[in-house]
């Protein structure tokens, strides 16, 4: 089993990518996975992404991606959404490329009215493609920073049994 974080922030060594792993850790912690954990960080592939015709680099982000069994996708709020740059990666999925896994949506954010984008905006994609979403998805104000490990705890321990049960369904199947 493998937990892999997507991380779709443009810029590189982001709050984001801070947050994502840490959510992915507690996740692992709860679920008993070992790490370390794959971390596709989007900010070093933007231009490949965005070039026309196939890239090594994003070529292996996308099979790590696709043979997760639990996938971290995390970026930042932009204009009350996540970033093209995540929605770019994600459209290079197939149909159904995270069918059968446990996809943990999560959006980090400056103010609380964009709350509402992990369920209404990030969750409906990762459901298009297939994943089976826990509720709920992780909505991290940036006023929550310095109390990350509370929020992540809470958060964690709430969806870590579902993310069990799909993998248990996963297993059976």
């Amino acid at each position: 089993m493998s937990i892999v974080t997507l991380v779709g922030n443009p810029r590189e060594g982001s709050r984001t990518r801070t947050v994502a792993v840490a959510a992915a850790e507690a996740i692992a912690a709860r679920i008993g996975t070992a790490g370390p954990h794959e971390v596709v960080d989007l900010s070093a592939l933007g231009p490949q992404l965005l070039a026309p015709g196939a890239s090594p680099g994003v070529e292996v982000a996308l099979e790590l991606v696709a043979e997760s069994s639990v996938l971290v996708v995390a970026g930042p709020t932009y204009k009350g959404t996540y970033t093209g740059l995540l929605k770019s990666f994600l459209d290079r999925l197939p149909a159904d490329a995270l069918a059968g896994k446990a996809a943990l949506p999560l959006l980090v954010m400056g103010d609380p009215k964009h709350a509402l984008a992990v369920e209404v905006h990030l969750r409906p994609l990762l459901v298009e493609l297939g994943a089976t979403v826990p509720t709920p998805g992780l909505a991290v104000l940036e006023a929550q920073l310095p109390h990350l490990d509370e929020v992540l705890a809470a958060w964690a321990d709430r969806v870590a049994p579902q993310v069990a049960a799909v993998l248990g369904e996963r297993a059976l199947s």
